[in-house]
């Protein structure tokens, strides 16, 4: 076998092979053994066919599979022996395998994967949040604990906000139907997080068997996109007006949230603890998405195509699934792949950029913090040290926690290095990050 390389680029490399058809010869006279075994020949029993009409009919048959093989064969020999780091399948090119005469020649043009230089952490900016727990929130906290566990009642009134209505509803754009509860109605609780104050401020003050018709105007930003910058007209019929009751926080309500003893301070202690750990683990995420930044900031890095085109291809398979999961047909959004171009080149170099990280500091999670990922895991489930138990049991499922554990190592020797200031951030802030 001879081998020559041509480089056409940093990452781009063409290999031009050629292989003596004198080595494949007996390769072929044994793929052709191996089918008159099997083949079946008129006037002939099984696998007593003379060579001669074995060859005449499965002659070129065997011959491709050789040469094919060899192809495959002999390609990762090479790349083997020149030691290249191959992304992606390469672009294979050679004649017709019949027109092959005294050797089989073929070129191979592939990608490897580059070198990585990693840039100089020094420059990498880090801005940690720091927060403490305070008493408003777990007032807040609290509250949002009561919302949760509100009911209602009917009233004959007129709505207000906080209650809940439930009404038929039809909207209207240019005289054209756009939706329409029918007969089935809908509940509205107002001045509901995320509702459109001008929409619930029109159904406020409505009773039970009235109708109200009303036009809202929306901003050209809205969502969903089929009312941004329409005017729509409403007919609402009201079925009812229900008022919200909230329950005390007493021993009753600690109870219901798992105190046993219902002491109402054992509550607040219990959700202090709570919101400190959710608060470590959201400061913990922001400062290594600013860690995972700044090494793809300071590193120059030509990424392979192949690399990317596979990325690309995993990510839009996960948003069809995720799109499925959610009862949407992937049709209706029509995915393209430059939509998730970007995303793909930053996710691939990051890959790039830990892997050679962690491979030249030593980086790699040890069987301790491995340990200690998966049981801060199994710490969200009722009975943990089952969960501990379960994921032992399987080599496999220890490959997230051991990952996770070796970007925190990453993490914690970029801050070393890294430019690191501290600043306060608002609890709200931080909490709908």
């Amino acid at each position: 076998m001879a081998v020559s390389v041509e480089t056409i680029s940093n990452i781009e490399r063409r290999m031009t092979i050629s292989i003596p058809l004198t080595e494949l010869e007996n390769l072929i006279k044994n793929r052709l053994s191996e089918i008159s075994r099997t083949a079946n020949f008129s006037g002939f029993r099984r696998g007593k066919a003379p060579m001669s009409l074995v060859s005449q009919q499965y002659g070129a048959q065997a011959r491709d599979e050789v040469y094919s093989k060899a192809v495959e064969t002999t390609f990762s020999d090479a790349v083997v022996e020149h030691k290249f780091r191959v992304a992606g399948f390469p672009n294979i090119e050679h004649k017709p395998f019949a027109e092959a005469a005294k050797d089989l020649e073929y070129i191979a043009t592939f990608e490897i994967i580059p070198e990585v230089k990693l840039g100089d952490v020094k420059k990498v900016k880090v801005e940690k949040p720091t927060l403490k727990v305070a008493v408003k929130d777990i007032d807040k906290t609290i509250d949002v604990l009561v919302k949760q566990r509100v009911s209602y009642s009917l009233v004959k009134r007129a709505s207000k906000k906080a209650d809940r209505i439930n009404i038929d509803l039809t909207a209207s754009i240019d005289g054209e139907e756009v939706e329409s509860t029918g007969n089935k109605g809908m509940d509205i609780v107002l001045g509901e997080v995320g509702r459109i104050e001008s929409f619930d401020k029109e159904l406020t003050g409505g009773k039970a068997g009235d109708t109200k018709e009303f036009d809202i105007t929306y901003p050209k930003g809205h969502e969903p996109e089929v009312l941004a910058g329409k005017k729509v007209n409403y007919t609402v019929q009201y079925n009812s007006v229900s008022a919200p009751t909230y329950p005390e926080v007493d021993k009753a309500f600690a109870r219901t949230l798992g105190v046993e003893d219902g002491d109402v301070k054992r509550l607040r202690a219990e959700i202090k603890s709570s919101l400190e750990q959710e608060v470590e683990k959201r400061i913990k995420g922001r400062v290594k998405e600013q860690v995972f930044q700044g090494l793809v900031d300071v590193t120059e890095l030509e990424l392979p195509k192949a690399i990317v085109s596979s990325e690309i291809e995993r990510m839009m398979q996960m948003t069809t699934q995720n799109l499925k999961q959610r009862g949407m047909d992937p049709k209706t959004i029509q995915l393209q792949p430059q939509m998730f171009e970007e995303q793909a080149k930053r996710s691939s170099s990051l890959r790039l950029i830990l892997s050679e990280l962690v491979n030249t500091e030593n980086l790699q999670a040890d069987a301790d913090q491995v340990k200690a990922m998966v049981e801060t895991f199994a710490q969200n489930y009722e009975k943990p040290a089952q969960m501990v138990d379960w994921y032992y049991a399987d080599v496999k499922r220890l490959d997230e926690p051991a990952a996770l554990a070796t970007e925190d190592n990453v993490v914690e020797w970029v801050l070393k290095k890294a430019k690191v200031s501290e600043s306060k951030v608002d609890f709200d802030e931080l909490m709908a990050g």
